[in-house]
């Protein structure tokens, strides 16, 4: 039974994240054990002390651990999967594949001129009230005409697990920029990696990323889907396509685990 960890990103807690994309599975193939994991950013009202991408990489740690996994299946989106790359380049030996829909960050080398832009104008909006931020950096995740609705109604009060959000992006944002991602880690790793693509979002942050991340990896499957954005992302909108691809990938691993068993003549 192949075995998932799933992170998600900024908005949506883990449960409402990938509720669809686990019933799309359930339904698609043989079980599944996955199990869906929020940000350790967003574990307290305030982000831990000395938080930085470090303390992701323990929580996926102790996350799989807990469950005895020694190997398993990483997907993160967003802001998760920045830290699932974090996670690739420190612990590659407890992966058996690495699936990323839109990563909120790849590493701070290799950046454009219209990247460095787009992450000065994330930077700028801090400070900004904590809800006013919150819609204004989202925002910044879409690409030029693309419709966006809030992820809660506007005229409710917000649910509770809004309150911890901007303080987390906040802290996110400055942990990516202080983390340094080994490249040449990502290079040696040799297992199945895929990519998730919304043709309406931002291209200068999401595109870029996919592109510089296909230079990198040895094993790299981009996929698009050009109805989709970074606030109506694949895995929420097309869960059965998603959980198609994901099963695509873990086949992929599969083979490769095979391949290495065989005797060397």
């Amino acid at each position: 039974m192949e075995r998932v960890l799933l992170i998600a990103g900024g908005g949506l807690p883990a449960e409402l994240e990938f509720s669809a994309l686990l019933a799309a599975l359930e339904a698609s193939g043989p079980p599944v054990e996955a199990a869906v994991k929020d940000l350790e950013v967003f574990s307290g009202a305030t982000p831990p002390p000395g938080y930085d991408l470090g303390t992701e990489i323990d929580g996926v740690l102790r996350a799989a651990d807990t469950r005895g996994w020694d190997t398993f299946h990483l997907v993160g989106y967003s802001g998760g999967g920045a830290s699932a790359l974090a996670f690739a380049a420190a612990r590659p030996e407890r992966l058996e594949s690495l699936a990323l829909v839109e990563p909120a960050w790849a590493g701070n080398w290799g950046w454009t001129d219209a990247h460095r832009a787009h992450w000065e104008r994330l930077r700028a909006l801090e400070s900004l009230p904590p809800f006013e931020f919150l819609p204004a950096f989202l925002g910044l995740h879409v690409g030029p005409g693309a419709e966006v609705s809030p992820p809660f109604d506007p005229s409710a009060p917000p649910p509770p697990w809004v309150a911890n959000r901007p303080a987390g992006i906040h802290a996110i944002v400055g942990a990516c920029l202080a983390h340094d991602l080994d490249r040449s880690a990502l290079a040696a790793f040799g297992k199945p990696v895929y990519y998730a693509l919304g043709g309406l979002s931002n291209q200068d942050e999401f595109g870029e990323i996919a592109t510089k991340l296909a230079g990198v990896f040895p094993d790299f499957r981009r996929e698009e889907f050009p109805d989709r954005h970074h606030l109506d992302p694949p895995h929420l909108a097309e869960p059965e396509r998603v959980a198609e691809s994901l099963r695509a990938l873990w086949n992929r691993a599969s083979e490769r685990r095979e391949t290495q068993r065989l005797p060397q003549l």
